[in-house]
């Protein structure tokens, strides 16, 4: 499968951004939101695929010492393709040799970030304001 990349947010695509939140069933991002946060971000990447997004991930960084990397999502109709492993591999690329990169994973995929390296944290914390991500994420 042959997609290309982009690394910047063009507003014209916010219908299939929605759409590939909406496929891994993220329905709280209305598009206003999904806007926002595309904006607000340090690094984007984009995968396009027949002229729509099909995947994304975004990171915010300091420039000098931290990263993080966030909502690396794929449309479900296109997983298993190396999109994800790709898309991650360039906003690792652009996001350059800091101190840490760190990310938060859902459970289903702590393997494929393994995979690309991700370690698990010995003292990394975190304060949910839903008790529901609260009981899923945290011990």
């Amino acid at each position: 499968m042959e997609f290309k990349l982009i690394t910047y947010f063009d507003e014209s695509y916010i219908n299939s951004i929605y759409e590939v939140y909406q496929s891994v069933g993220w329905l709280k991002h209305d598009k206003e939101t999904i806007c926002e946060i595309f904006r607000n971000s340090t690094h984007v990447v984009f995968a396009i695929y027949d002229n729509k997004v099909i995947g994304f991930a975004r990171a915010l960084s300091d420039g000098v010492f931290n990263a993080a990397i966030y909502d690396l999502v794929v449309n479900k109709d296109f997983q298993n393709n190396q999109i994800g492993m790709h898309m991650l591999k360039h906003i690792l690329k652009e996001i350059g040799s800091l101190s840490c990169i760190h990310l938060i994973s859902t459970i289903d995929n702590l393997e494929f970030y393994q995979k690309a390296g991700f370690k698990k944290l010995k003292t990394g914390m975190v304060i949910y304001q839903d008790k529901r991500l609260t009981d899923t994420y945290t011990e």
